[in-house]
């Protein structure tokens, strides 16, 4: 006789084998491929501690970004708990990244265990996802925004009211982070113009209004919560950009907003404005970073690859359309164009919702779902010459991807091992200053200067557009050094700011101070410690009268 806890435990093993049957061959595929990719590209970082800066005041953060609309990512960040444990957030970043992979081609309906890998992988290593790592205190929670926004997608598809649980999830997805909303956009306009491509009729309209009730009720939920909890804690909105990122601006001037910025001088002068003037400038900025980022395309390899795919995809839809006589149905030609046209401002969504923000590469994921749309396309049509030209294609992307990644993370090590020295040093200064005592105010300002130690960052062109990457040192501000000096060198500065900052920062004794490591670099005045790391103002100094 059969105890009871091993007839359930049978029947719990059943269960679960009954729902891996019902997970496809390239969704498994797509799964271990994330799975495998994201371990050997990202673990580097992983068994690392290597903040960013923002990361120097996060090695303990309760997520509360309510302010910023993120209600929902301090839960999401509470499975990890919320301290900065890169290996722990990392795997579960990554099961979350393999699961959403698995999902997305469920939804997408895959034919090939090779897609489904190529998918899994890519998505595992999209270089966007580098710059997520290297915020990796919030890691998780984002990723996880990620999962239920695919799984929004899923659950709309496959159910009859599968929209209405699917609103639920994407207003929790957007709830830990608002940029992942073009990732759901795209994945429905894929999904649209797919089953548009395998069966015509009036039943493609049908999921494409599903689609709509899931995004419309989901992003009114996100929104009526978001009001609620900002009434109950007693705040109200604030950017969007993540709070206190001195360096999120300078890191995220890229070669986009540059010539973005410059194009949207040009609308203003001739009068376009309002939301008309916003749209174009979302279109100017999806053709402008996707072929100059060097996110979507690194080199010269991707371009290749890219070209392969795209061009199969397109001769793939042509013969499929002449297979099927599809190019009798007006409704076909309808979808098509509506996805051409829609595309860019999926993409760029964001950019309507919040004009002010600075678009930096953690709000750039969605652009995977480019290669993604060509490799379902090629899928559809099927055929060993397809499967190699996808195969081929997709391990060179992931390839130089995964290299463009590691690139940006040795980099990152550097800025630490850089600041570590230089702030070991510094501290050292300080406290070997005549009069020096635990507790006396530190006047600091600047960066670290160019003039003393000049540019050390080799990686300029590859991660010039991955932020949290690039650059020499993780110091952009005095809380920057306070920061660092307190966490990793044991030091507590009493680091004055505000008005009385801002007075010493203009003082004759400050501007002909030089700038660290010389003599003069740190000294005593007046009962505070001046400190100027940064660059010699020399115009000031003529002003004042003294060509030193």
């Amino acid at each position: 006789m059969k105890s009871p806890r091993g007839t359930a435990l049978k029947s719990f093993g059943e269960c679960i084998k009954n729902l891996i049957s019902k997970i496809s061959g390239p969704a498994r595929a797509a799964f271990i491929a994330s799975l495998a990719a994201g371990l050997l590209t990202h673990m580097s970082v992983m068994v690392s501690d290597l903040p960013n800066h923002d990361g120097l005041g996060s090695l303990y953060f309760d997520q509360n970004m309510i302010t910023s609309g993120r209600w929902f990512l301090s839960a999401a960040c509470g499975i990890s708990s919320y301290f900065a444990l890169p290996w722990l957030i990392g795997v579960l970043a990554l099961i979350y990244i393999a699961i959403s992979s698995l999902l997305t081609v469920q939804v997408l309906e895959l034919k090939s265990r090779i897609s489904g890998a190529v998918v899994g992988a890519l998505m595992a290593v999209f270089p966007a996802l580098a710059s997520t790592f290297a915020y990796v205190f919030t890691m998780d929670g984002y990723m996880l925004g990620l999962l239920m926004g695919v799984a929004a997608v899923f659950v709309t598809k496959r159910f009859k009211f599968g929209w209405i649980p699917g609103a639920v999830l994407l207003a929790l997805s957007l709830g830990c982070y608002q940029a992942y909303l073009p990732v759901v956009m795209l994945l429905c306009m894929i999904d649209a113009i797919m089953t548009a491509t395998d069966r015509p009729s009036k039943d493609s309209f049908k999921g494409i209004l599903r689609y709509l009730y899931m995004g419309v009720i989901g992003g009114g939920l996100y929104f009526l919560i978001l009001q609620i909890m900002l009434k109950i804690q007693g705040k109200t909105l604030g950017t969007y950009q993540l709070a206190g990122s001195a360096a999120t601006a300078s890191q995220g001037a890229s070669v986009t907003a540059q010539v973005t910025n410059g194009l949207d001088a040009a609308s203003q002068a001739s009068g376009i404005t309002g939301i008309l003037g916003k749209v174009l400038s979302m279109y100017r900025d999806f053709a402008v970073f996707s072929l100059k980022s060097r996110v979507l395309s690194p080199n010269a390899f991707t371009w290749i690859a890219l070209i392969c795919i795209a061009v199969g995809a397109a001769v793939s839809f042509v013969i499929i359309i002449i297979k099927k006589k599809l190019y009798k149905s007006p409704l076909l030609y309808i979808i098509a164009a509506a996805f051409v046209i829609c595309v860019p401002f999926a993409s760029n969504v964001i950019m309507l919702i919040s004009s002010d923000l600075t678009y930096h590469a953690l709000m750039r994921y969605q652009w995977v779902m480019i290669p993604i749309f060509y490799v379902t396309m090629m899928d559809r049509f099927g055929g060993k010459i397809v499967s190699w030209i996808i195969a081929i294609a997709g391990a060179v992307l992931v390839l130089v991807y995964s290299v463009t990644d590691n690139i940006g993370y040795s980099n990152l090590q550097k800025k630490y091992e850089r600041t570590y020295a230089y702030c070991v040093r510094l501290l050292d200064r300080i406290e070997q200053t005549e009069g020096y005592y635990q507790g006396i105010p530190v006047a600091m300002i600047g960066v670290v200067s160019t003039d003393q130690y000049p540019k050390a960052d080799l990686t300029s062109g590859v991660t010039d557009n991955l932020i949290g990457l690039s650059g020499d040192y993780l110091l952009y501000k005095n809380l920057d050094y306070q920061l660092f000096i307190k966490n990793y060198l044991g030091a507590d500065l009493n680091m004055i700011s505000g008005d009385e900052i801002t007075e010493i920062y203009n003082s004759e004794e400050y501007i002909l101070m030089d700038s660290f490591p010389a003599e003069s670099s740190v000294k005593l005045v007046d009962g505070v410690i001046y400190v100027k790391t940064e660059n010699i103002d020399h115009e000031l100094r003529q002003a004042l009268g003294t060509g030193k």
